[in-house]
């Protein structure tokens, strides 16, 4: 899926069932810089991610209905640690480790392309 925040593009993979939303990126070493793993929750409520068995040192931002994060966590390899949303997030986005700062966005900013995304199961 094509998803958007500020200026940038995002291309995103779609974790929207109970199987991909529960692999999500475990298991790879790399991922493009422009590209991420955008989780749809059937419902909105304070989501929570963790890095079992993934490789890649990750940000995650969890968003509301309303495509507006709510927080941006980092996240550490191969780590049971959970990192929750700070409100009732319906999407969670994950980057590499950085992406989010490095571009200049924080909670409060909005993404565009969530409306395409397919349904949750």
């Amino acid at each position: 899926a094509e998803l958007g925040v500020g200026m940038y593009r995002i291309e995103a993979e779609v974790a929207n069932t109970p199987q991909s939303r529960q692999i999500g990126l475990m298991n790879r070493h790399a991922m493009p810089a422009q590209r991420g793993m955008v989780f749809v929750f059937t419902q909105a409520a304070s989501h929570c991610m963790w890095m079992k068995n993934t490789y890649i040192p990750l940000s995650v931002a969890f968003i509301d209905d309303d495509g507006r994060i709510l927080n941006i966590a980092e996240m550490t390899p191969h780590s049971e640690e959970s990192h929750c949303a700070a409100g009732a997030a319906r999407y969670a986005l994950e980057m590499n480790q950085g992406w989010f700062a490095a571009k200049g966005i924080e909670a409060g900013a909005r993404l565009r392309g969530l409306d395409r995304l397919p349904p949750p199961r």
